[in-house]
């Protein structure tokens, strides 16, 4: 079997050719599918494009297959129902299910289209001197995703000849709006949920922490304004064939033993029924269980303490497992975090809800911390034993609202999450930061990797992550990734980050460095020009992504990294004039190492927008190794080059 192996190709200006032509090299898609083939050869969609739609094709799912074409320069697109004789140009044949022209067209291309839910086959097969591309889904949602991995093929140029057989390793993927802060704004939202479907995601849970409704006052409905957002929210999320959850956090103020507070709940949730949502989580994260809210849960569970708490959460939750299953007998089952839920080490609260829950019932966890270095099939293992159920892997990156975040985003790829996790895991929900837009850097590794485990390639999947963030301009990827470098570092609870910060930019310095300290006059040289021509890129990376190609909530959203980025770029060009002055053993060297602490002083003292992330303050850019550079340069010449 041809594998995927170029990540970076770009196809386009390529005519259609035949199948006995010049391998083509397939293209890097994200999420990678789970097979992938070539046979050889390109179609090109050119001007005319005949759309044949089968069973099963929603008219959404169609409206996004034409709007594709539109964009890859098809002027007509003629709409039939079956397929010709004669193929006198391109044929996309797109449906549900192995019925009718879907079925024609697989068994014309020998593809088999997957028996998972979600599964979706992709033929794109020479045919004469034109061909046929079938885009078939298991059901509506695979149909939806071969048309979103089609999306990509599309946009590249001709499609490769190949075949694509594809299914999710595991059937929850997608983002936890459950961080501290400012919520994001509806139309963040909506930019989010139109995201996650390019990336293969199928679920949203709506639970910010700082909704009232949804915390403090969660027996108190929603305004009628705020509920129409919403109304609105869950349908964006069902065009997107996005599972919209609507999380509420009772924990803080529940009494468990009283009647009225589980039929406030079920008010709650029935008005959310009445604009569309069919799914419903319950959080139970950060609350006390050392104490009891109200006297009939000491009167109902004994004195208070984790095993009684345990009881407690799973008689109530049980209780709207109940009555969601007889209003929505054919929706997803509740999900629900714990009060423990940032470790896998049994304990009386676990066994009780091991003991006592539905087991229907989804329980979030975090891994092995709060904010976990690293997750291993082992530690998954022993939280399945621990619940008593597969795990909903409540992955806290890329969020960014507590302390040891103060000034960060975090743009490195998703990693240190070992394949074979779908293995004990019912899915991944990444919890992204204040800012939406720079979240989707991570979250599209989350995604990919929840899709696909086993076949996941992080460095590829975060150039690609850039490329789209820059309209596909290779000018704008190269910056956003320069970029990306500086805010690589990721913070755990602890003192030691599980990412570490600018590794680009460290292995350039320590180059320098080294050829300073033990090259010779022409090494030294050499070194000394190539960190002048990286000083100049990084000085003009942020003006690249603020020239109009970047998605502009990305550049909106990290102006003030930005803005402080350009500072910096313009200390490392000072302070690589001035190592090169040093180097010739010029007296103007002073003066530039001089300009360059100046200018990092600015830098450092840029600070984030107010109020935009849980904690404000300086912004950090390459921090720990950016400036040491900068405060060490004077130093690392002794003596001028002979």
């Amino acid at each position: 079997m041809t594998r995927r192996s170029a990540p970076l190709l770009a196809l386009a200006g390529l005519a259609a050719t035949p199948a006995a032509a010049e391998p083509v090299t397939l293209p890097m898609l994200v999420p990678a599918p789970v097979s992938m083939t070539a046979t050889g050869g390109t179609i090109a969609l050119g001007r005319s494009v005949v759309l044949v739609e089968g069973a099963g094709a929603d008219a959404d799912t169609v409206a996004l297959v034409r709007r594709i074409l539109t964009a890859a320069g098809v002027d007509t697109i003629v709409t039939a129902r079956r397929l010709p004789a004669t193929i006198d140009r391109p044929h996309i044949v797109i449906g549900v299910g192995e019925t009718g022209v879907v079925q024609s067209a697989l068994t014309r291309a020998k593809a088999t289209l997957p028996t998972q839910r979600e599964g979706y086959a992709i033929a794109a097969g020479i045919v004469g001197d034109s061909g046929i591309v079938t885009l078939a889904g298991r059901d509506a949602d695979g149909l939806f995703h071969a048309v979103q991995t089609f999306r990509q093929l599309a946009k590249r140029g001709p499609i490769p000849a190949l075949v694509i057989a594809d299914h999710p390793a595991m059937p929850i993927r997608g983002t936890i709006e459950g961080f501290y802060g400012k919520p994001w704004s509806m139309a963040e939202r909506t930019d989010h949920l139109n995201f996650l479907a390019t990336v293969q995601a199928n679920t949203y849970v709506y639970s910010p922490k700082d909704d009232p409704y949804a915390r403090d006052r969660w027996r108190d409905a929603y305004p009628a304004a705020t509920l129409g957002e919403l109304g609105t929210l869950a349908a964006t999320a069902r065009r997107n064939h996005i599972d919209f959850v609507y999380a509420i956090s009772p924990g803080p103020t529940v009494c468990f033993a009283d009647p009225a507070d589980a039929q406030a709940l079920e008010r709650k949730f029935d008005a959310l029924r009445g604009i569309g949502v069919s799914s419903f989580y319950v959080a139970l994260d950060d609350i006390e269980y050392a104490k009891w809210n109200c006297e009939a849960d000491k009167a109902t569970f004994g004195p208070s303490g984790p095993q009684a708490a345990g009881v407690a959460q799973a008689r109530f939750l049980n209780g709207v497992q109940a009555y969601l299953t007889a209003k929505l007998p054919a929706a997803r089952p509740l999900i629900m975090v714990p009060t423990e839920y940032y470790d896998a080490k049994d304990s009386p609260y676990k066994a009780a809800l091991r003991k006592d829950l539905n087991p229907r019932i989804v329980v979030q966890w975090t891994g092995t911390d709060v904010v976990p270095p690293a997750i291993s099939i082992p530690d998954a293992k022993a939280a399945t034993k621990a619940f008593g159920r597969k795990t909903l892997l409540w992955d806290n990156y890329p969020v960014n609202d507590y302390a040891q975040t103060t000034g960060r985003l975090l743009l490195a790829p998703y990693t240190r999450r070992q394949a074979g996790l779908s293995g004990e895991l019912s899915g991944i929900l990444s919890n992204p930061m204040n800012q939406e837009a720079p979240s989707r850097v991570a979250v599209a590794g989350v995604a990919a990797f929840a899709w696909n485990d086993r076949g996941y390639d992080a460095e590829g999947t975060w150039v690609t992550t850039a490329r789209d963030l820059a309209g596909g301009d290779e000018r704008a990827t190269q910056a956003l990734l320069t970029f990306f470098d500086t805010q690589h570092m990721a913070p755990t609870f602890g003192t030691q980050p599980w990412q570490e910060q600018a590794p680009r930019l460290k292995a350039l310095f320590d180059r320098v460095r080294d050829a300073i300290a033990n090259g010779d006059a022409p090494a030294r040289q050499r070194a000394i020009a190539d960190l002048g021509e990286r000083a100049d890129a990084f000085a003009a990376a942020p003006d690249l992504i603020r020239a109009g190609l970047v998605d502009p909530g990305f550049v909106a959203q990290s102006r003030p990294w930005l803005d402080a980025m350009q500072l910096w770029g313009r200390a490392l060009q000072l302070t690589a004039a001035g190592l090169d002055a040093a180097n010739q053993g010029s007296g103007t060297a002073t003066r530039y190492f001089a300009d360059a602490r100046k200018l990092a002083g600015e830098a450092a003292a840029v600070r984030s927008i107010p109020g935009a992330t849980r904690f404000d303050g300086p912004v950090r850019i390459a921090d720990g190794v950016l400036d040491r550079f900068v405060a060490d340069a004077p130093t690392l010449i002794v003596a001028p080059a002979r």
